[in-house]
């Protein structure tokens, strides 16, 4: 399982993500916000924008990962339906997403950010996960 779409919240969506890698982490964070933005499954994937982030700590990297994706998103009038995670070294990232012009027949939910409220990365021994709210 990449993502769950969790339902406690009553003015906000949460998700909780997956990864075997840090990486992937990112990456599936990235496809279950875009799936509450987009009919993600519908996007191809036509244009790519490339992303580069430096954190002090992987939970500051994941929430400046999603920040920068909705901001680029706005900016380039893109949904977004695949991430790429190109390399990771000592909190900096490079990475690729691709997507498609807006439009609203794909159009599902505005998120307006991020807010701190349930963030957390938790590590194991099988991997990642992450809890995620989304201000809608």
């Amino acid at each position: 399982m990449k993502y769950k779409i969790l339902d406690d919240l009553t003015s906000d969506v949460m998700f909780e993500a997956y990864g075997k890698t840090f990486e992937e982490l990112l990456e599936n964070s990235a496809t279950a916000m875009f799936s509450v933005i987009c009919q993600i499954d519908e996007v191809k994937p036509t244009t790519t924008i490339k992303i580069e982030l430096s954190a002090e700590s992987k939970e500051k990297l994941l929430y400046d990962w999603l920040s920068a994706l909705i901001t680029q998103s706005d900016i380039h009038g893109l949904f977004l339906s695949r991430f790429k995670i190109n390399k990771i070294s000592k909190l900096c990232l490079s990475a690729e997403a691709s997507g498609e012009k807006i439009s609203p027949e794909k159009g599902e939910t505005l998120v307006k950010g991020i807010p701190y409220y349930g963030f957390k990365i938790h590590e194991t021994d099988k991997g990642f996960s992450a809890r995620v709210t989304l201000d809608i």
